[in-house]
C-alpha cells in the first residue's frame, strides 16, 4: 500500500507544482487611482516649522508628552479596552479564514476501516419438491462476512484560479482586518489623550474658579457692608450677587464635565468608574509635539483608515475571479487504496489488495444567467468598494486640513491671549502700587485680580484645546513620530 501511495504522490505533487504556476481569470489587481495634491493647504507654516521629513512612524506616539500618568493609561488600555480585544479578536478571524483558504490548495486524505455481518439463501426448515416427484432438496441460509480497510484521496486542481482568488481575497481582508485593529488602537489612544488633556484643564479651571469664588464672595461682603452704612447702591448689590453665582454655575459645570472626562477615561482603560480616579492637577503643562513633513500621499500608506479601505477594494477585485472561474469547468481527481477480506486475519496481504484511480470532469451547461448575474455583482461591488476607497481618502485628507486648521489659529488665538494675560498682570501690579499708595481701594484691586485670573482661564483653556487639537492632528495623519526626529515645544 505504501509503494501505490508514493506512486500516486508524485504525479500528484507534479500536478500541484503546475496547478500553482497555472492561470488565474479574473482581473489581476491595480489599486484605485486618484489624483492627490502635493501639499496640505492649511499646513504652511506647520511644515515650515517641521524637521526631518524621514521621520518614521512610532506606535507610542504618546511619549512625546512626557506625562507619567498619560503613559499609564495608554497601557492598561492596550491590556484591557474591549473595543482592542474585539478588533484583535476580529484580525485572527480573518487570519483563520486565511490559512482555511491555503487548505483548497491540496488533497484531502481520509482514511476508512469497516466490517459487516449478515445471512443470504433461503429458510432453513423448508423443502421444494423436484419435477420428478421422486424426493425433495432442502437448502439452508449461510453467512457472511466483509472486512476493509482503506485511504482515499481526492482533489480538485485549481487550473483557473478559483482557489488562489480566494486566497488572494482572505488575505487582503486579514491585512483589512489589520489595518481597522492598528484604527481602534490609534482611536482609542487618541481618546484617552484627547480626554486626558481635556480633564487636565477643567483642573486648572476649577482652581481658577475657586479663587474667582473667593474674590467675588469678598468682593459682595464689602459691597453689603457698604450697602448697610448707605455708600453703595442696591444695583452695585445685585450686580456682586450675580458676579458671584454666575462664578458658582461656571464651577458646578467644570467640576460635572471634569468627572465626566474621568469616567470615559475609566471605560477605555477597561475599569468600572466607580473604581477608577485620577488625582486633580491644578498646575499642568500643555505641550503640542511638531509632527516631520508628511505630504498627502503619505496617507495611503499611514492612515489604517485608507489602508483598510483599500485592502477591501483587493479583496473585492479577487472575489470577481472567484465568480469568473464558474465559467470553467471542474476537474476532480481521486484515488482510493485498500484492503478487503472475509476475515480480519490476514487483512493487509497482498492478495486482498484493492485500488480505483480516476478523473472526473464537471461543467455547467445552463444556469439562466446565473454565473453571469454573479461576475455583474462582483463588479459592481467591487465598483462600490473602490468608490468607498476613494471617498476614506478624500475625507482623511479633510481631516488633515480641519486639523492644521484648528492647530494654526488655535495658536495664534492663544499668543492673542497670552498678551491679554500680560497686560493684566501689569495692570494687577500697578492697581497693587497705588493701593499701598492709597490710590484705589481694595475692591478695585481685587476687582482686577478677577480680570487677571479671567484672562488666565481663557489662555490656559486654549492651550488645552491646542494640546487636543494636535492629539487630533496625530490620528488623522495616522500615527505619530519617533521621538528622536520629533520635538515638542511647551503653551
Amino acid at each position: 500500500m505504501l509503494v501505490f501511495i508514493c506512486r500516486f504522490a508524485l504525479p500528484l505533487s507534479l500536478a500541484i507544482s503546475v496547478t500553482l504556476s497555472g492561470c488565474m481569470v479574473g482581473p489581476d489587481y491595480q489599486k484605485p487611482a486618484m489624483e492627490l495634491p502635493t501639499s496640505f493647504k492649511e499646513g504652511a507654516q506647520w511644515q515650515r516649522a517641521a524637521a526631518n521629513p524621514q521621520g518614521a512612524l512610532d506606535s507610542q506616539w504618546w511619549l512625546q508628552y512626557h506625562d507619567p500618568v498619560l503613559n499609564d493609561l495608554m497601557v492598561r488600555s492596550a491590556k484591557a479596552n474591549q473595543s482592542i480585544i474585539a478588533a484583535d479578536a476580529a484580525y485572527r478571524q480573518a487570519q483563520g479564514q486565511v490559512a482555511s483558504s491555503r487548505a483548497g490548495l491540496w488533497p484531502t486524505l481520509t482514511a476508512g476501516l469497516s466490517g459487516s455481518r449478515g445471512a443470504s439463501g433461503g429458510s432453513g426448515n423448508g423443502s421444494v419438491s423436484d419435477s420428478s416427484g421422486t424426493g425433495s432438496t432442502t437448502s439452508s441460509g449461510s453467512v457472511s462476512q466483509s472486512v476493509s480497510a482503506t485511504l482515499t484521496a481526492s482533489w480538485e486542481p485549481d487550473l483557473w484560479g478559483e482557489v488562489r482568488r480566494g486566497i488572494e481575497s482572505s488575505r487582503a481582508l486579514a491585512q483589512s482586518s489589520d489595518a481597522l485593529l492598528a484604527g481602534v488602537r490609534l482611536s482609542i489612544g487618541a481618546s484617552i489623550a484627547s480626554d486626558y488633556f481635556g480633564l487636565r484643564q477643567l483642573d486648572i479651571d476649577v482652581g481658577l474658579l475657586r479663587q474667582q469664588q473667593d474674590i467675588n464672595q469678598r468682593l459682595l461682603d464689602m459691597i453689603q457692608a457698604d450697602y448697610v452704612q448707605g455708600t453703595a447702591t442696591n444695583d452695585q448689590l445685585l450686580v456682586a450677587q450675580d458676579q458671584l453665582t454666575t462664578v458658582v454655575a461656571a464651577l458646578q459645570t467644570s467640576l460635572r464635565s471634569r468627572e465626566q472626562f474621568e469616567h470615559a477615561l475609566a471605560v477605555l482603560v477597561g475599569a468600572a468608574p466607580a473604581d477608577f480616579g485620577i488625582a486633580p492637577l491644578a498646575d499642568f503643562n500643555f505641550v503640542l509635539p511638531e509632527p516631520p513633513l508628511v505630504v498627502p500621499s503619505s496617507l495611503l500608506q499611514r492612515r489604517p483608515d485608507v489602508v483598510s479601505a483599500e485592502r477591501s477594494a483587493a479583496a473585492a477585485n479577487a472575489r470577481i475571479g472567484l465568480a469568473e472561474a464558474a465559467f470553467y469547468p471542474n476537474i476532480d481527481l481521486s484515488a482510493e487504496v485498500g484492503y478487503r477480506s472475509s476475515a480480519l486475519g490476514g487483512l493487509f496481504s497482498v492478495p486482498n489488495r484493492i485500488w480505483t484511480l480516476g478523473p472526473s470532469l464537471a461543467q455547467t451547461l445552463f444556469d439562466a444567467g446565473a454565473r453571469e448575474a454573479a461576475v455583474n455583482i462582483a463588479q459592481a461591488n467591487y465598483d462600490q468598494v473602490a468608490a468607498n476607497y476613494k471617498g476614506t481618502v478624500l475625507s482623511a485628507l479633510q481631516n488633515v486640513e480641519d486639523n492644521l486648521s484648528a492647530i494654526n489659529h488655535l495658536q495664534q488665538q492663544a499668543t492673542a491671549y497670552q498678551q491679554i494675560y500680560q497686560r493684566n498682570q501689569q495692570l494687577f501690579g500697578s492697581q497693587e502700587a497705588q493701593r499701598r499708595a492709597g490710590v484705589v481701594s481694595q475692591q478695585a484691586v481685587l476687582t482686577q485680580q478677577v480680570l487677571l485670573l479671567q484672562a488666565e482661564q481663557s489662555l490656559r483653556d486654549t492651550q488645552g484645546l491646542l494640546s487636543q487639537s494636535g492629539v487630533a492632528l496625530v490620528q488623522s495623519l495616522g500615527g505619530g513620530w519617533q521621538e528622536s526626529v520629533a520635538s515638542a515645544k511647551s503653551l
